[in-house]
């Protein structure tokens, strides 16, 4: 089913919209949500979640991108359950690697005082990964939107774990140099 047909059933209130956004972008969501949570119990969790905040988020509006706009959902929802996890306990796991490599190059948010500035840096951020080449940018989304570790990265895209490593580490010093120009570092 098209995504237009999809966004049009949560329009009209029915159920069929959540099978077949299950159907179309279950496996999406949940490869999302199980990189940060390293739990199928805790992805799943984050998947309905998804489906419920899309159900009352609906009415409202109507996204463009239906993948990115679920998408952007299911790693909220999981990047919540992951601190509240980890606020316990200090555990292994890709997110907390990945998301070290990039603090040298993105300065820390203190306060609230600080959100206008955390948005332009986020526009910064996308307008960077828009310049990067395309095997680059593959490999920077790979790693630092959907937390991938470097050897699932490798396997999938037929690149050795060393070429994924250093093409990471030139684009997070390209990110740096740019938020350094663009005055955000």
């Amino acid at each position: 089913m098209e995504d237009a047909a999809i966004v049009d059933l949560y329009w009209q209130r029915s159920d069929q919209a959540i099978s077949e956004t299950d159907r179309k972008y279950g496996r999406y969501c949940h490869t999302i949500a199980y990189n940060i949570c390293a739990s199928n119990e805790d992805a799943e969790e984050c998947v309905n979640d998804t489906w419920f905040r899309a159900w009352n988020l609906m009415p409202d509006k109507r996204p463009s991108v239906l993948s990115t706009f679920l998408g952007y959902i299911t790693r909220n929802f999981a990047l919540n359950r992951y601190k509240a996890r980890t606020s316990k306990k200090r555990g292994g796991g890709e997110t907390p690697l990945a998301l070290s490599e990039l603090e040298e190059c993105i300065p820390t948010v203190i306060d609230i005082e600080q959100f206008y500035e955390e948005k332009e840096l986020e526009a910064a951020i996308d307008a960077f990964v828009s310049t990067l080449p395309e095997t680059d940018r593959r490999l920077f989304i790979a790693r630092y939107w959907f937390l991938e570790s470097i050897a699932e990265i490798s396997k999938k895209l037929g690149y050795s774990q060393s070429k994924v490593k250093s093409s990471l580490y030139r684009s997070r010093g390209k990110l740096r140099a740019y938020l350094q120009e663009e005055g955000l570092c």
